[in-house]
This record gives C-alpha cells, structure tokens and sequence, in this order.
C-alpha cells in the first residue's frame, strides 16, 4: 500500500488592503468620471474601469483573531495566513477559514464493556485545538466530524482495557473509578495518536461520566454493599480481638482474678459477643457457679 505523504502548514504574506483600497477607490472616481463624459471612447475605459473594480473586489479578506485562512489559487495551496489583520490577495484565490480556538467536545454517553466484559456506561469531555491547517483542511474529509468519531473509538479502547473498580482483577493496577487521573492521561494519549494525522492538538481529556450499564447496576451495587460490609466486619472483629488480648493481659498483670482456660475461654466468648454483636447484648446474672 502507498504511503501518503501527510500535508504542512507553508505560512503566506498576503499583501496589505490599505494599497489596494486606494486602487478601488481611484478606479471607482474614473468609472464616475468616463461613465459621466458620454463620449464612445470614454464608455470603453469606463467599463474596463468597472470590469477591473469588480475583479479586484473579491480578492479582499479579513483574518480575526485566533483565526485563519487557508488559499488555494486553480487547486494549488498557496499557504496559511495566521496573523489577524485585514489583507488582499490574487482575487482567483478561494480562502477557507478554519478557526484555531480551543474546542469542546462533549461526547455522548457510550455503553461499553470493561476489562472484566461488565457493561458500563461511560462519556468523556476533550478540548481540542487546531495545530496544523493544511492537514486539517487536505488530510481529512471533515476534521470536526473525524474528531468526534476518533474520539468514540478511543474512549471505547480505553475503557476496555481497565476494569470499573478496584478489586475486581488481581493483576489490574488501575481502574477506571478510581485512577481517573491516569484514565485522563492515557486518553490524551491515545486521542494524540490518532488526530496526528488530522493536525489536531488534544489539550485535555477527561471523563464526564462512569457508571454500570443499567441491566448489571442493581446486582453490582448489592456487591459494594457487601464489600463494604465485610471490610467493616472485619475490622471489628480485628479491634475487638485487640480489646479482648489487652483485657486478659491486664487482668493477669494485675492479679485481679486466676482463670483456668474454662473461664478464659469463657470470657473471651462473652466479650466477644459484646463487642462484635449488632445490638447490646442483654445481662444475664448467673447465681450459681460457672461448673453448674
């Protein structure tokens, strides 16, 4: 397959209007005057006069600040004129503006599958700038249009190689909730892989939105939930091993009471349950003895 030879932006200096102005202005005083003499030969020049202020006319533009215009003269790019201010050129030059302020890019909301094959719903927001006119006029059909579609498919790339949470994979170090950072980065990574070719700069992305797809978003909820409760289990049970330990040492520091491992056991059974239980445990008073 050929390789195509990708397009450069060549600057142009386009002749300033203020001379040419005073061209129309001289060529518009002698169409008045030879129009005015009534004479054959003066209508002629008059109406070359006419035919040259009409020719003249279209070659006039305006550059605005943070904007450009791309020439093309019978097919031929001619350059790139960047610097804002009011000009004139060959009046057979078609001139293209292309705007080089910073765009937003809000993306809609796609469904996609993460690392692990979840569903999830996932959009993103890319600020994009043009860097290079000619690729972006020559090398591409529509640059606005190739940026959104390159941006759906690298969003889509993206989220299919993390998995949504943490914990889900044991060799995944990032997730797409909670290594938003790194997600970003490697977006604008892969964003400025792919509009290169369009001459188009990716100042920032980032996601916009992230959630489980809608059919899976009940079950995985359920799921936190229960992560979330065995992580608190857990540390209670770890706290209240430490409290009881402390206890038993303090009581056999002291010298408050011997226990046999009967009554240890015992204890350790009932402070446990105390401090591990869901509500207050309720006192039970034992008359007799522990053996009876």
């Amino acid at each position: 397959m050929t390789q195509r030879a990708a397009s450069r932006e060549i600057p142009f200096r386009p002749l300033s209007a203020g001379p040419m102005w005073l061209v129309e202005a001289l060529l518009l005083a002698g169409v008045i005057y030879w129009f005015s003499q009534q004479i054959p030969l003066c209508a002629v020049a008059g109406g070359i006069a006419l035919l040259a202020l009409v020719l003249i006319l279209p070659g006039f533009f305006l550059v605005e600040p943070n904007r450009a215009r791309v020439l093309v003269l019978f097919g031929k790019y001619r350059g790139t004129v960047r610097q804002p201010g009011f000009y004139w050129t060959n009046p057979f030059t078609v001139k293209m503006r292309v705007s080089l302020r910073d765009n937003n890019l809000n993306g809609d909301k796609l469904k996609v599958n993460d690392l692990l094959g979840n569903p999830i719903e996932i959009a993103a927001v890319v600020v994009w700038r043009v860097h290079d006119t000619a690729q972006a006029v020559f090398d591409v059909e529509n640059f606005s249009q190739f940026v959104t579609v390159q941006s759906e498919s690298a969003l889509r790339m993206v989220a299919s190689r993390h998995p949504y949470d943490d914990g889900q994979h044991e060799h995944a170090k990032t997730t797409l909730r909670g290594s938003a950072q790194e997600v970003s980065d490697e977006l604008v990574q892969e964003l400025r892989q792919r509009l290169e070719s369009a001459g188009i700069h990716v100042v920032e992305a980032r996601l916009s939105h992230l959630a489980y797809a809608q059919e899976i978003a009940a079950a995985m909820l359920q799921r936190q939930q229960a992560a979330a409760v065995i992580a608190a289990r857990q540390m209670i049970v770890e706290g209240a091993v430490g409290m009881v330990e402390m206890a038993l040492k303090k009581l056999s520091d002291h010298e408050v009471v011997a226990l046999d491992p009967e009554r240890r056991a015992t204890l350790v059974g009932n402070l446990l349950v105390v401090l591990c239980g869901h509500v207050a445990p309720t006192p039970v008073l034992n008359t007799g003895s522990l053996y009876t």
